[in-house]
């Protein structure tokens, strides 16, 4: 199955990565879910955090039994992995892994893992990725309908977030003119970059552009739905909040492909009570602040539309 191609699937996929451990990205995933589930959408979490999968525990539950291990080791199917949640509308696929690592799994059968979760039966699927840039890792990323990047507002976390959007997008324009026969082309110009004066991944596309018309033609067409929300998580002020514009605008320049700030959630007391409680935050924490902020960027998702950036935290 190429790269580029998206066979007919039950549910729309959403994908939650961003390159760097410790910015909120399972918390977000759980919280994204279980706000779609008590809306009355049937929803399967899948995590994929191999090597440090704990999305279960955002909702009480113990390590299931089977997991992802099941799926690569003894063909177990997908279907067969799903664990119910308390939510009656939304079920869960653990990711424990325990012989396995992101580069060990093969090329066939992560075709057959991608084939088999746009097969769940799901409104929504939701995918918590790993920490990383490896291929496996972006590769996922990429089939999703919605790529959501989840980063803190600190230096690391946002210097890791734009190499995971820039990888990815560099890896999406590889298996493109792969598909249609022109992967030398993109690698070579790549290799040659100082030569012509590319000093990033918008002016590479402007440089395949230009240089060869029929490439612009390919690009414009598989990039056109090419789009990554923006969520930033454990803000503290209304500087933190406005950081959110600021890497919209930059990545945007120097990526070149649409940027939707979609939500901040603020640094709340009662996020991690509710990881240390193993209760799902948006069914105990109705009422706080933070929760009302993952109903705006979850709507805003959904619509595709920017975030009103306000004049302070709620």
């Amino acid at each position: 199955m190429p790269q580029t191609a998206k066979p007919e699937k039950e549910g729309e996929i959403w994908a939650v990565g961003g390159g760097k451990g410790g910015t909120g990205k399972t918390f977000i995933t759980s919280s994204l879910g279980t706000y779609l589930a008590q809306k009355g959408r049937r929803v399967i979490l899948v995590d994929m955090d191999i090597g440090g999968a704990n999305l279960h525990s955002f909702f009480g539950l113990d390590r299931p039994a089977r997991s992802l291990t099941s799926f690569f080791e003894t063909g177990a199917t997908l279907s067969d992995l799903v664990v119910q949640t308390e939510i009656e509308t939304m079920s869960l696929i653990t990711g424990d892994i325990h012989s396995l690592s992101t580069e060990s799994i093969r090329f066939s059968q992560k075709l057959k893992l991608f084939r088999q979760i746009m097969k769940l039966h799901a409104q929504n699927v939701i995918i918590d990725l790993g920490a990383g840039s490896h291929a496996n890792t972006l590769d996922t990323f990429l089939i999703a309908d919605k790529m959501i990047v989840v980063l803190a507002p600190e230096i690391i976390a946002i210097e890791n977030m734009y190499h995971f959007i820039k990888n990815a997008l560099f890896r999406r324009v590889k298996n493109i003119l792969k598909d249609y026969g022109f992967k030398e082309i993109v690698q070579h110009v790549w290799d040659r970059r100082e030569e012509s004066g590319v000093k990033n991944i918008k002016d590479l596309i402007d440089h395949l552009k230009d240089g060869f018309p029929y490439i612009g033609t390919i690009l414009d067409d598989e990039l056109r739905n090419f789009q990554i929300y923006l969520i930033l998580n454990m803000v503290r002020s209304n500087q933190d909040i406005q950081i959110g514009a600021s890497i919209k605008s930059v990545l945007m320049k120097y990526l070149g492909v649409p940027i939707q700030y979609v939500g901040y959630v603020g640094y709340h007391d009662a996020v991690w009570r509710s990881v240390r409680e193993r209760k799902p935050f948006m069914m105990n924490y109705l009422t706080t602040g933070c929760a009302k902020e993952i109903e705006t960027l979850v709507e805003n998702i959904v619509q595709a539309r920017d975030i009103a950036v306000p004049g302070g935290l709620t």
